[in-house]
């Protein structure tokens, strides 16, 4: 009897194992594949075209490292090109894709459902349109014209004499409030449904305490909504590095170079200009840069504890 339960044993460790093994390939073997197809074998053909000097003739004549040379002293324009990116990511993640999204949370949560829900969605309308849609109500709002809205309204009410052209004297402010605006959206949704989950008992017991609406916003909300915080912030971070569309409707990277981004460059570079080579090498750059600031986000937000495994396990 001993020999058959050890047999017994066998087979059923055995059968664990193999359905471990089939649970693991149907379940996320789809996604490495996936993983494997649309990042690793991209990247590694940009890393292979990147040391070639593949023009708009789409011709490999030879293997350079001139690329390579050009990005690290060769091309005076990096340098302002990767200070607007750092102004242009720090100030639309600051300002509006956490702030502003936070506020929103807080404020749409405060309210009564219904009123709350009305005012997300109508904050989600810009996300749902099409882009050219967004970015052509923006070009109404700030045609330097008498005809744009801004200018109609600071003519008719405050009075102003000549009408503003923000796409030529703040361009960098206007591209963070652009991107910005549509960009808090995620942020309000994410943090919006990280408030409902917080117990209702604590906002009670905070105000029997005597807790003002402040208090619980410091000493309730914000500490539950770390980890949301902390995903928006990194997830937003690398948004933000590989995205140019909205600038490119608005602005078209101008004017000149003046809202030209690190994204918007390469596609300029690579594109535009048809240096190809010189795109892909700047393309591997930019996805160190997304892997270095992922990791000083995980680092820094401690994101290891969000997945540990649980201290006491349900069953």
């Amino acid at each position: 009897m001993t020999q058959d339960k050890l047999m017994m044993e066998r087979r059923m460790k055995s059968r664990a194992w193999w359905r471990q093994r089939v649970n693991f390939v149907i379940f996320l073997g789809p996604a490495i594949l996936l993983t494997v197809f649309f990042f690793v074998v991209p990247v590694l053909i940009d890393i292979a075209v990147s040391f070639t000097d593949l023009g708009r003739s789409l011709r490999v004549t030879r293997f350079t490292t001139e690329h390579y040379e050009r990005v690290f002293g060769g091309d005076r324009r990096l340098t302002d090109v990767m200070a607007l990116t750092f102004i242009y990511v720090l100030g639309t993640l600051a300002l509006f894709n956490v702030t502003f999204g936070l506020v929103l949370a807080l404020i749409t949560t405060s309210i009564d459902k219904v009123s709350g829900g009305f005012f997300r969605g109508v904050w989600l309308l810009p996300r749902m349109s099409p882009s050219v849609l967004y970015i052509l109500l923006w070009v109404w709002v700030v045609n330097p014209s008498q005809y744009g809205l801004l200018n109609q309204i600071l003519m008719t009410v405050f009075g102003l004499e000549q009408p503003l052209d923000l796409l030529t004297t703040a361009p960098i402010a206007l591209i963070i409030i652009s991107n910005g605006f549509i960009g808090a959206s995620m942020g309000m949704i994410i943090f919006t449904s990280a408030i409902r989950g917080i117990p209702e008992h604590l906002f009670h017991a905070a105000r029997v305490d005597g807790a003002g609406s402040l208090a619980i916003v410091w000493y309730i909300t914000l500490p539950a909504l770390r980890w949301p915080i902390s995903f928006i912030t990194i997830y937003q971070a690398l948004s933000l590095l590989v995205s140019f569309e909205y600038i490119l409707l608005l602005t078209k990277g101008g004017p000149f170079y003046d809202t030209t981004v690190y994204a918007l460059y390469i596609y300029r570079r690579a594109f535009q200009s048809g240096q190809y080579g010189y795109g892909a090498a700047l393309s591997l750059f930019l996805i160190v840069i997304g892997i270095a600031v992922a990791l000083l986000g995980w680092r820094f937000f401690d994101m290891k504890r969000l997945l540990q495994n649980p201290r006491i396990e349900v069953q």
